[in-house]
C-alpha cells in the first residue's frame, strides 16, 4: 500500500462588498470589475462547477463597520454548494459567530476579536473549538492589521501566533496584505515560519499568479502549508482552473 499522497488544496476566494463580487488589492476593495461579476452566488455555483472543494468569503461590510446586510447573500452560498464555506470578515461577538454556524459556514478565521477582546475570544474559542475556529493573520511589514486591513496594532506576527498556538489555535489563514491582489507572487515566508514556530495548519493566501506559484507551495505540504487562497488569479483566467483541478485530482502532480 503507497501512502496516500497528499495535495495542496486550492480555495477560490470570494470577497463581497455591498452585496457584490469585488476585487481586493492590497486589502482595499475595488466595485465593479467585469471578471468579477457582480452576485457573489453566482460565482460560489461558478466554483463549484470548477471542482473547488471549498470557498472563501471575505465579509468586508462586516470587516470594517460590523453590519450584517450581506448575511443573506452568505447564508444563500452556503445553501447553493454543497462544500464547506470559511468565512472572514467581522465577526465581533459571539452571536455573531452562532449566526454564522446556524447559515451553514463550516470555519470562521477571526482577527480583530482576538487582538482587541481577549476574554471574549477565548470564550468563543472554548464553545467552538479548533475545528470551527481559525486565525487568520494579516501582515504588513511584520506587523498585524485589524478592521478589514485598516488598523494598525503595533504587534509582532510570530509572537501573536505563538500565544495562539499555545491557547489551542490548529490553523492559520496568512495573509501578506502587501502581496494581496497584486499578482506579485507569493509571501511564502511569513506562511513559513508560522508553519514551523507553531506547528499548526497555515492556509497561505495572497499572491499566487499561476501554477507554477502553486506548485512551488505545495513543497511545503510536509512542513505545514496544505492549502492556498487564490482570487483575483482564478477570476482573470491565469490558469486553466479547470484543467488544473482535474490534473491535480487525478494525481499527475508529483
Amino acid at each position: 500500500m503507497h501512502p496516500l499522497k497528499k495535495y495542496l488544496l486550492v480555495i477560490p476566494s470570494i470577497d463581497i462588498k455591498d452585496g457584490k463580487t469585488v476585487r481586493v488589492v492590497q486589502g482595499i476593495p475595488e466595485l465593479n470589475c467585469t471578471e468579477y461579476g457582480n452576485d457573489p452566488v453566482e460565482m460560489a455555483m461558478i466554483w463549484r462547477a470548477e471542482n473547488a472543494k471549498m470557498l472563501h468569503v471575505v465579509d468586508f461590510d462586516g470587516a470594517i463597520e460590523h453590519s450584517h446586510k450581506n448575511f443573506p447573500i452568505i447564508e444563500k452560498i452556503c445553501s447553493s454548494v454543497i462544500i464547506p464555506v470559511e468565512f472572514a470578515g467581522g465577526v465581533r461577538t459571539i452571536e455573531d459567530a452562532d449566526t454564522l454556524f446556524e447559515m451553514g459556514i463550516c470555519r470562521i478565521a477571526i482577527n480583530t476579536m482576538a487582538l482587541e477582546n481577549r476574554q471574549l475570544f477565548i470564550k468563543l474559542f472554548e464553545k467552538h473549538g479548533p475545528n470551527k475556529v481559525v486565525i487568520s493573520l494579516d501582515i504588513v511589514d511584520e506587523e498585524l492589521i485589524t478592521r478589514g486591513r485598516q488598523n494598525k496594532t503595533g504587534i509582532n506576527y510570530l509572537s501573536f501566533a505563538k500565544e495562539m498556538a499555545e491557547m489551542g489555535i490548529e490553523r492559520f489563514v496568512v495573509t501578506d496584505i502587501k502581496r494581496n491582489g497584486v499578482l506579485g507572487g507569493p509571501n511564502i515566508q511569513y506562511s513559513l515560519n508560522i508553519a514551523k514556530l507553531t506547528n499548526a495548519k497555515v492556509t497561505h493566501s495572497g499572491g499566487v499568479r499561476n501554477k507554477d506559484e502553486l506548485l512551488d507551495l505545495q513543497n511545503y505540504l510536509d512542513q505545514g502549508i496544505d492549502s492556498v487562497i487564490i482570487g483575483r488569479a482564478l477570476y482573470e483566467n491565469r490558469f486553466p482552473c479547470q484543467k488544473i483541478w482535474r490534473i491535480a485530482e487525478s494525481g499527475i502532480f508529483n
